[in-house]
């Protein structure tokens, strides 16, 4: 019996992107917002005095401090400031990714819906870049401020810390989407476990492109004001003569340990409201 034709693929919408991205924001939070807080922890903890220990040893010493003093729920600290910034944030970002795709049409009826090739990575990396418009980073540097108390670092430097990121993330999951859809076989109806492996893959790659201007990002904005005039040169020059070279890697493990489950969740509840959005409204 002849295979049954696969159904169409919705059109392109950035609209919908948009909802659907700020949705898989929400999931990315509720998954990741612990070993975010311990991230931001190790990152921004003050340097020992000759002779102390620091205050925290590594991710599972700090894992386990904050449970001793502060419970479960000091895990889950300041996530109400997140949740209200990582749904527009990721709404940005989901639409500057779902415009990118949809300026990179040759005709406006080119879908790719079908796996009949594998692309290569670099096909990808210009809708990443889209994704992170001007506003999506505004929209950044409000939900950190309001995070943490940081002072913002200002557009620039934004740029040049999440662009490369996000162009790395959004083609690792389109990439690996392309790579796992069997032969034949339509992207959209990629299974979950295959969705799960993808966009967690993506935070992988994501942060290993984006922990050291992260880091650079976390010291500057936790800083008193004035204390790096010339921004990120300034906290660069300190870290790598005072700390060392590693220390942009500061947070390293819980950076990694949180950026499969968190990104597989974020993109998963992406595709899950995508297609809710394309079922009750398939022509939009």
């Amino acid at each position: 019996m002849a295979e049954q034709p696969k159904s169409p693929q919705a059109p392109i919408s950035p609209v919908k992107n948009f909802f659907a991205g700020g949705f898989g924001g929400v999931c990315l939070v509720f998954v990741g917002h612990p070993l975010d807080t311990i991230k931001v922890r190790l990152q921004t903890q003050p340097k020992p005095l000759p002779g102390q220990a620091p205050l925290y040893a590594g991710t599972f010493d700090c894992f386990r401090k904050t449970l001793v003093k502060e419970g479960f729920r000091g895990l889950y600290k300041g996530m109400a400031a997140p949740i209200v910034g990582v749904t527009p944030m990721f709404a940005v970002c989901f639409f500057g990714f779902g415009l990118g795709k949809k300026l990179q049409q040759k005709t406006p009826d080119e879908i790719l819906t079908v796996h009949t090739a594998r692309p290569s990575m670099p096909r990808h990396l210009p809708r990443g870049h889209n994704s992170n418009a001007a506003l999506g980073l505004l929209l950044r540097s409000g939900r950190e401020q309001a995070e943490v108390g940081r002072q913002p670092c200002g557009l620039l430097p934004d740029m040049a810390a999440d662009v490369p990121a996000s162009g790395m993330y959004f083609m690792t999951y389109e990439w690996l989407k392309r790579i796992l859809t069997p032969q034949g076989q339509s992207v959209s109806d990629l299974s979950v476990p295959r969705i799960l492996f993808a966009g967690g893959m993506a935070g992988i790659f994501n942060w290993a492109v984006g922990i050291p201007p992260d880091v650079l990002k976390s010291r500057f904005q936790t800083a008193p004001p004035g204390k790096y005039p010339n921004g990120f040169r300034d906290v660069l020059r300190e870290l790598v003569r005072e700390e060392g070279v590693l220390s942009l890697y500061k947070g390293f493990t819980a950076v990694m340990i949180r950026a499969f489950p968190a990104n597989a969740a974020c993109f998963l509840g992406f595709e899950v409201a995508m297609k809710f959005l394309n079922w009750i409204a398939p022509g939009f």
